[in-house]
This record gives structure tokens, sequence and C-alpha cells, in this order.
């Protein structure tokens, strides 16, 4: 805190407010209420809106508080936050958020001793962050001994041994230690209690670099990301590889220190906490560093997953076209266009790609995947072929180009094309259950080569019991080679892990019918109609309803199925 410290809460809103909002006296009970549906929605923007406005009237409400400024957070408008969380201190309450925004203020900023101040006053953000915090702090200070200090106690702490470790390096090769940067790299990987991350891996190449050990930079690169590269870190293994002394950039100040310990702690928490939390850590980040790729990138996939599709979209457009990762950025604004509906701007943006990037195949892979999505299947099947002419041959990824072209070749009746593709992505990835079990399903819908189209489906079944859709498989399957009797039990967990999925109704309805239940026959095929299957799907059932199965299989020329004894 600055030496005169605010007198009230309402001091520090002020800036939140219009000049023509007024000081209501009586609570805003719509705003309010809206507010909290906007939250739950996820909708960040009306979340500020609204949850501003009752603070209007009601300036010390602790909960409008944090969730005005987690929503100004979430929309990386972390300015307006800033005073928000000051007016959350002054109230004497403890936050969390408001700890790690205004730390985040004082890097910012080189107010260094408001990091050990709001320490010392108990308003910590998290044990880790806080360790990281003051060796960064006291660097920020001029004072490297403190500074080692600080990272050597994090290292000493349990569970916190890799992070102390890395940003110790860190600090060490911002200030151009890079001797004693190598040392603690190269004895905490021999000594396994150092790992590598995407950034570390990379900051410990640039250091071998500028020590002239661009081999050893190479092969750290190599052992870590093997084929995965993407384009930056290919890009620096190719500057490497020319001879270049690349510079050290991973980390250059104290201020980008602490932004890496917000993206870490993104990075570790975002597959078990909610999004809308890990936001809050890499709106930090990105508040502190704009122009980190990464961080910029988990940030817009984090608002796509939250149904933020013009906010991750925005996101996504702020990265340049010099950088190596624009394809991968337009790729999912590409992937955010098409959750949001907006098919033909989500291929626009992918022609586009593919006439400024045409030798990367991951470009027409997803222009593919759009296409087909659009039903624009021949389209996809050729956009899948160029991306075919560009994978190495040892990519991993082919087989699901091969699998996803030969669904495009289904589509459009080239079953010739479409079986070569499905076998060539099995010869990739032997036993695929997804494989098997579309190639199996549709020999047994072709009535071609149904033992084996059996085995298959049997395989995927096996490895996963608990697909819906390929429990319909094996049950459809079994009925079309007449085992009428093993079928239902399979078709009946396709229905309980599946309920609502009209095609697997439909057929449970068939195998019901086939064993003489047709009550159930009949109630299962309404079921199927009440879930909108397709225009031609329900005219079928409907016949089927009015006839039955057996004439409904005459007419279409097939065998009607073995009289049974039934119910009714």
């Amino acid at each position: 805190m600055t030496v005169l410290k605010r007198s009230i809460s309402a001091i520090a809103l002020a800036c939140l407010l219009s000049p023509a909002t007024q000081v209501i006296a009586d609570p805003d009970a719509g705003a309010y209420l809206a507010g909290r549906h906007a939250g739950a929605a996820n909708d960040f923007a009306a979340g500020a809106r609204y949850f501003t406005k009752s603070l209007a009237s009601d300036p010390a409400n602790g909960f409008l508080l944090e969730n005005a400024m987690t929503s100004f957070i979430a929309l990386g408008q972390v300015d307006r936050a800033i005073p928000v969380a000051e007016a959350i201190v002054d109230t004497g309450a403890q936050s969390q958020i408001a700890n790690l925004i205004l730390s985040a203020r004082a890097a910012k900023t080189g107010e260094w001793g408001e990091i050990f101040a709001a320490l010392e006053q108990g308003r910590g953000v998290a044990p880790l962050v806080d360790g990281l915090s003051q060796g960064w702090a006291h660097l920020g200070e001029g004072d490297m001994t403190k500074a080692l200090a600080s990272f050597d106690q994090v290292i000493e702490t349990e569970g916190m041994t890799v992070y102390g470790l890395t940003h110790k390096a860190y600090a060490l090769a911002s200030v151009g230690d890079f001797e004693g940067a190598e040392a603690v790299f190269a004895d905490g990987i021999s000594g396994g209690t150092l790992r590598y991350s995407i950034r570390s891996a990379v900051a410990h190449a640039q250091v071998l670099s500028q020590l002239g050990r661009n081999d050893d930079a190479i092969a750290i690169l190599d052992a870590v990301f093997g084929g995965r590269m993407d384009a930056t870190t290919a890009a620096l293994r190719a500057e490497l590889a020319s001879g270049t002394a690349v510079p050290f950039d991973a980390i250059t100040s104290p201020m980008e220190g602490i932004a890496d310990i917000f993206q870490a702690v993104a990075g570790a928490i975002k597959d078990d906490a909610p999004d809308a939390y890990t936001l809050l850590y890499v709106r930090a980040a990105t508040y502190l560093k704009p122009s980190d790729t990464d961080a910029v990138l988990m940030t817009a996939e984090l608002l796509e997953s939250l149904g933020q599709f013009d906010l991750a979209n925005d996101t996504y457009a702020t990265i340049g076209r010099d950088d190596p990762a624009f394809h991968a950025a337009e790729i999912g604004r590409a992937d955010v266009l098409n959750a949001a509906g907006r098919e033909e701007a989500a291929i626009e943006v992918l022609e586009a790609l593919a006439r400024s990037h045409p030798e990367l195949p991951q470009v027409h892979a997803s222009k593919g995947d759009t296409l087909r999505r659009a039903q624009r299947f021949a389209e996809a099947a050729a956009a899948y072929s160029r991306a075919l002419e560009f994978y190495d041959e040892a990519n991993p990824v082919k087989w699901f180009v091969h699998y996803t072209r030969g669904i495009a070749y289904h589509k459009v009746d080239n079953w010739t094309l479409a079986e070569a593709d499905f076998r060539a992505a099995l010869e990739l990835r032997p036993d695929h259950p997804q494989v098997l079990n579309y190639l199996g399903y549709s020999l047994v819908e072709r009535g071609e080569k149904l033992d084996e189209a059996l085995a298959m489906i049997e395989t995927a079944a096996a490895a996963r019991p608990d697909s819906g859709a390929i429990i319909d498989s094996l049950g459809w399957v079994l009925f079309q080679l007449g085992r009428y009797d093993e079928a239902v039990g399979h078709m009946e967990r396709a229905a309980s892990l599946l309920p609502v999925d009209p095609v697997i109704n439909d057929h449970l309805g068939d195998v019901y019918w086939a064993v003489g239940r047709h009550t159930e026959a009949h109630f299962q095929w309404n079921r199927a109609l009440s879930f909108d299957p397709e225009a031609e799907a329900a005219a079928r059932i409907r016949d089927k309803l009015d006839r039955g199965l057996d004439l409904v299989l005459r007419d279409e020329g097939l065998q009607p199925i073995r009289v049974a004894s039934g119910d009714d």
C-alpha cells in the first residue's frame, strides 16, 4: 500500500462508475440478480456491468466486490479490477484474487515493497506464489543475495522444489549469469529434482546457446519435444542449427518472472480447477507480459471452453502474422467460429491460412475438419489429401487424418477409398476403438465381411465398454448376423449409455421386434421419433410403426425377420 491509505472503499470504486451514475439509497435488486445470472453463464461483460451497478448502492458488499473484480479480470480489464481489489482490502476482507491482482500491479509498476508489505499483513496468494514472488521482488530491488535465498527456501519446501530451481535459473540468466543458470539446470536435471516445462526447456537451450553450446541446446529440444515441436520451438531449433548465438529472452525481468509464476500456476491447475478460476491466473500473466504467446493461447482456449466465443476470437486475433504461433492462433480462431455456429467464417479463415501457410499440414487438416463438419465432404477429402502430402512419414497424427478422410469418402459413397483409409489408419494405430467401430459398423451396414466386422467391433467394445456408440455397433452386427437374442443385452446397454440417441433407440426397437417383443419395439420406435432423427430415418420409423419391421424390410428388398413368438 502507499503511505496514504485510502479512507473508504468508495474512493477506489469511483473510477468504475460512469460520471452519470448516482449512488442510491436502496439496493438495486434487479442489477444484483442480473449479475448473479451473468456470473452463472460466464458472461463476464454483463457481470462486470451489473455487479458494478449494484455496488453503487452497496459499495462495501464483499460478494459484489469480489464478483465485480473477477468479472473485470476475466475480461482482461485488470486496470479496472485493481481499484476493486483495493476496496476489498480496505474492507478488511480476505481475498486471494485481490491479493493476486495487487501483487501483479506491484510487479508492473516496480513497487516491490508492496509485495513484502502485503505478505507482512497476511495478504498472501498461495505459498508457492508468495515464495517465488519474494525472490523476484528482491531481484527487482537489486538484491541478488536475498533473491537467491528466497528461491532456495522454495527449493527446500516439499512439493515446490522444481519451481524453485526453475526460477532460480531464470533469475540468474536474466542478469547474464549463464554459467550459474546452467549449473542450476544441469544439476537439477541430472539429480532428478528438476523437470522441464516447455518454457524451461527453451530457457535452458537459450542459456546453452549463450555459452556457445548450440549442439547441446538442440539435444535438449529434441529430447523434450521430439517430433512434437510447435512452430516457435521449431524456429528456435533451426536458429540453433545455423550456429547463431540465440539471445536469452525466456524471462528477462522480475516482472516477467512473476508473470511466469502466474502462468505456471494456471497450467498446473488447468485440468482440476474450474476454467473461470484458471482464467484469472492466466489473465494476470498476460497483464504483466502481453506478448507471451503461450499465455495468450491458453487464455483463448479457456474462454472458448467457457462459451465466450467473441472474447476467445478477439484474444486469438491479438497474435500477429509475424509470430511463429500465428497459424495456431488462426486454427484456434476457426475452432471458435465453428463453436459459435459460424462455419462459413471459419472456412474463410482456414482458406486464407492455407494460402499464407501452404506447407503446414495441420492447416489443411483443420480445414478438412471444418469442411467435414459443414458436410462439404468432397472438399474435406481434398483438404485431408493435401495435409497428408506434407506430414512426415513418422508423424503420429497421420492415422487420424486417414480416419477422417475415410469418413469424408464414405459420405460421398466412395467406399473403396474410404475402406482403404480406415485400414491405413489401423496400420498406424492398430486396434484403435474409434476406427475399428467406424469400419466395422460400415461393413455391417453394407452387409460385407460380417465376421470380420464382428471381430473388429468386439475388440472396440472390449476397449471402450462404456461407449454407447460402440456397444450399439456390437448389438447391431449381432442383429445383422441373425443372432437376435445375443443382440438384446448389448442394445439395451447402449440405450442406457446414450438414452436420447434416436439411432440407438431405433435399433433397440428393431431388436425387440426380432425377438417377438413387439409392444416394446413400438415403444422404442416412438422414443426414437421423439429425439428428432434425420428426415429419412424418421419416415422409415413411422412406416415400421404403421406396418411392422417385416413388411418394411420386404418392401426394401430384404429378408423379413424370422417369425418369433411375441407378446401380442
